[in-house]
């Protein structure tokens, strides 16, 4: 239990249904459509995409999502890919011959059509009870009624409104300045889409006037996206992956994601006695940066497009080589990084959790990756688009090198923890790169450590973004100058590492226990 002297927040209890997410609206959202008869997928589609109007920095409707959907008594685990995919007339060699070694966060080259709304579709028709149409409202209302900016959001939106040009300084600033907080922001254009949707479908979004906007406003920024690549795009459903964790199971979705990253890292650390260590500490800090650098090494090496990888998912997770990835650490000193850098620690998401009351768990992803995305928006209903092309490569014959209608190494993941077959918690992690590390983080911290789900989100969290080890300010200040005298370079991080939420299911007692965290604006929220 927390000391109630100190500033804190409460762990949420509710029987009936919870949601818990990023920005109280989106949770509000959710939870009303719990309490309207829907269930966890209509709740989940609900707040999440709510938040793109609430948390514009973070996620929108030119985004992409993922999805785990688990049933009670079933024992299966429904997961859903709706992360776009590069337009036929993508040519990594006609980038290389422009001399680039990467593609430009803020060029439309870096713009995958977004699948999020394919997704969402996929969703509600499989798996909803009320409808994309009822899903859509609370955000409809939003958008058009207007959100008051939250400070977390507003932090974020002033760190980026630089990027904001053109179109998208028009639709997400007020006069061309961030909002403060208290602001209240409108999106009108967008909420004409998501009516267009709501009443035609996801075709409203991929054919007609709004793709006609999208697509002209890449093209005019050198896209090489056209309406047929709209057209074609399309959210799948695939199987989950799992690995073991102490009693426990992880569950993660399969490439183009990086789930099996968190996989392969609770399995390189599944090999030490965490429990033995300080929770604050600099060893068991040590433990989890040096494993980190082997999972993610491998994941650079190999992930991709499925149908591009050349090393198979369960190869990549297995036993075997988590046992020799535990035996390349030296408890005492630190390596060097295996291969390459592994990219930038923070990008933008929001993750959303929902139980019913049938114990339906849904883990939801949606994301445009950096801050407002590419920062590029469709002209006339200001659609900010991702940038998640990005997460290709450049170099030839890389099983993730930028290719025509190709799937990109993604970076958002959902997660979900079960026990003898029965999901024991929904949960997730936000900050791009730094996800597996987030998943494991938290696992770690409530299996190994006792935490309850509030504690574990609030700790403190670090990552090695390839250079140095970027440390929040809530360490114990002895463990920055003992990480250093084991050879790792350290910084204080200026932004918090991400956001968490989660939902613990307690049947013995018949109630769920909800965390989020407070370096966001979120909450968890129940009846």
């Amino acid at each position: 239990m927390r000391d109630f002297h100190l500033p804190g927040r409460s762990t949420a209890y509710a029987r009936g249904g919870m949601a818990a997410t990023s920005h109280p609206a989106g949770a509000k959202a959710a939870v009303d459509l719990l309490e309207a008869g829907g269930n966890a997928v209509d709740a989940a589609i609900a707040g999440a995409v709510a938040l793109g109007f609430c948390e514009p920095a973070m996620t929108g409707l030119g985004g992409d999502m993922f999805a785990l959907v688990a049933r009670e008594g079933t024992g299966a685990v429904v997961g859903v890919n709706g992360s776009g995919r590069a337009p036929a007339g993508a040519d990594a060699a006609r980038l290389r011959a422009r001399g680039l070694t990467e593609i430009d966060e803020g060029a439309a080259d870096g713009v995958v059509v977004p699948a999020a709304v394919a997704g969402f579709e996929l969703l509600a028709r499989d798996h909803g009870v009320k409808g994309l149409d009822a899903a859509l409202q609370p955000a409809i209302r939003l958008a058009e009624e207007g959100v008051p900016t939250a400070p977390r959001a507003a932090f974020d939106w002033e760190l980026a409104a630089g990027r904001l040009t053109g179109a998208a300084r028009r639709h997400l600033t007020l006069d061309g300045r961030a909002p403060r907080p208290g602001d209240v922001m409108r999106y009108p254009g967008q909420a004409e889409v998501l009516r267009r949707i709501a009443r035609d479908g996801a075709r409203a979004f991929y054919e007609g006037e709004v793709a006609e906007d999208m697509v002209a406003g890449l093209s005019a920024l050198g896209g090489a996206h056209t309406l047929d690549d709209f057209a074609r795009c399309r959210a799948d459903y695939v199987d989950p992956i799992a690995a073991p964790y102490r009693d426990h199971e992880i569950v993660e979705l399969p490439p183009n994601g990086h789930g099996a990253t968190a996989l392969l890292l609770a399995r390189i650390l599944e090999h030490f006695d965490l429990a033995a260590l300080d929770p604050l500490g600099p060893e068991r800090a040590h433990l989890e940066i040096e494993a980190a650098k082997l999972a993610y090494a491998a994941r650079d090496e190999a992930v991709a497009d499925p149908e591009h990888m050349t090393v198979p998912v369960e190869e990549l997770i297995s036993a075997e080589r988590a046992d020799a990835f535990a035996a390349r650490i030296d408890r005492e000193r630190a390596m060097e990084v295996p291969r390459g850098l592994m990219g930038a620690p923070h990008r933008d998401t929001i993750y959303i959790t929902v139980v019913d009351r049938d114990r339906t768990a849904v883990s939801l992803i949606y994301s445009i990756f950096s801050s407002f995305g590419s920062a590029i928006c469709s002209e006339k209903f200001g659609i900010n688009f991702n940038n998640r092309a990005t997460g290709f490569v450049l170099t030839e014959g890389h099983p993730n090198e930028l290719g025509p209608a190709k799937r990109p190494l993604h970076t958002i993941i959902p997660g979900l923890l079960r026990k003898e077959g029965r999901t024991v918690m929904p949960f997730g992690v936000m900050g791009g790169q730094y996800q597996p590390t987030g998943h494991a983080r938290l696992l770690t911290n409530i299996l190994d450590y006792g935490m309850d789900v509030q504690q574990a989100i609030d700790a403190p969290r670090l990552f090695h973004d390839g250079r140095l080890v970027e440390m929040e300010r809530g360490y114990p200040a002895e463990v920055r100058p003992a990480l250093e005298a084991m050879g790792h370079r350290t910084a204080e991080r200026h932004v918090p590492l991400g956001g968490a939420q989660a939902i613990l299911i307690d049947r013995d007692r018949g109630v769920l226990i909800g965390g989020s965290d407070p370096r966001k604006d979120g909450i968890a929220l129940g009846f």
